[in-house]
């Protein structure tokens, strides 16, 4: 059972142990900045009321075409945009952003993040060993006498040689450079690491080798994944749950094999239509969506999909969906369920 608890802002939420991560109705909105003072004339809204829960040990992961808000959320999460706008972001049980700077200085040991780029995110002014050790001694993750074999332990789970502390980031190639980027996320011991397209900038072969080492590593240090990419086959390899987002919103969620053989929502299965399959014999039928992704800054009215959507119906037009949950843990935000009965509602 769930225990409800308090916080500090008198919002009633659930605490319950099995989730590492808890996000409810999270929004991140963008001022828009114009005319001659400079004022606010509107906003671009990035995420706008995402809701998951993520399990400890497992990996969640968030698709979706560019710009539909999926790194926004990572980042957001941990409290790398500035504030939310509104929502909460339970971690462990406690609010993100109600922590004060001491408590979220401890706090970031354990919530860490890979980025996209692997070369633009390493300092080419450090040998390796400097990149990788500089929050350990920062945070004081092991004391001074150990800090050597520490380092080569992290670089050794990572795939890396002693040898490469004292090289710099534009002596390796992307594959090793990303192989860098996990090491130094993962000396500070996380809890919670946000990969945000760990493996877009890379081969198809070397991000194999990425994903089979996220997958060993997290069964070594029992790590918890928010994965974000929009490589829905590199997502069904590596996840237990998946989220797909559209224009800011959620529109489903459920667990990894829900998500694949049978997807709900018309979004989803336009996703879904476009994977390739390795057999020549088969043949997909190829869902080509109209149009392109309408402005963060001026979404449409109802669902935001509909002026993309083959199965718009006029309600779609008018009336935003709510979220449904039509088979167990598997949750869509659609109008061509709404005659559906919910799992609570059945019998």
């Amino acid at each position: 059972m769930s225990e409800v608890v308090e916080n500090k802002k008198n919002e009633t939420v659930n605490n319950d142990e099995d989730y590492i991560l808890q996000v409810k109705d999270l929004k991140k909105y963008f001022p828009i900045k114009g005319g001659m003072f400079n004022q606010t004339v509107g906003y671009v809204k990035a995420v706008d009321g995402v809701s998951f829960n993520i399990k400890r040990g497992t990996t969640m992961g968030l698709v979706g075409e560019s710009g539909c808000g999926k790194t926004t959320t990572g980042r957001v999460i941990l409290r790398l945009s500035g504030e939310k706008t509104a929502g909460q972001v339970l971690f462990n049980g406690r609010e993100v952003y109600d922590l004060n700077r001491e408590e979220l200085r401890k706090e970031r040991t354990n919530m860490q993040i890979i980025f996209q780029d692997p070369f633009s995110s390493l300092s080419p002014r450090l040998p390796v060993g400097e990149i990788i050790g500089e929050a350990v001694k920062e945070h004081k993750i092991v004391p001074d006498s150990e800090y050597d074999d520490y380092i080569d332990k992290i670089m050794d789970s990572c795939g890396l040689q002693p040898f490469h502390k004292d090289r710099y980031p534009h002596e390796f190639s992307g594959g090793q450079r990303q192989r860098i980027c996990i090491a130094r996320a993962l000396a500070l011991n996380p809890e919670f690491v946000v990969c945000d397209e760990p493996v877009s900038a890379l081969d198809v072969s070397i991000q194999a080798q990425i994903i089979n080492l996220l997958r060993d590593l997290q069964k070594e240090y029992k790590l918890t994944y928010l994965f974000i990419s929009h490589d829905l086959s590199v997502v069904e390899h590596i996840s237990d749950t998946v989220g797909v987002m559209y224009l800011g919103n959620l529109v489903e969620f459920g667990e990894t094999d829900q998500i694949f053989n049978h997807p709900l929502h018309p979004y989803t299965q336009a996703l879904l239509s476009a994977v390739p399959v390795p057999d020549p014999t088969v043949k997909r039928n190829r869902i080509i969506l109209e149009g392109s992704i309408p402005s963060p800054a001026n979404p449409p009215q109802g669902c935001k999909f509909h002026t993309r959507c083959s199965k718009c119906m006029e309600i779609c037009k008018h009336e935003a969906p709510c979220q449904k949950e039509i088979e167990k843990n598997h949750f869509v935000v659609c109008h061509l369920y709404d005659d559906v009965k919910a799992v609570d509602e059945k019998d």
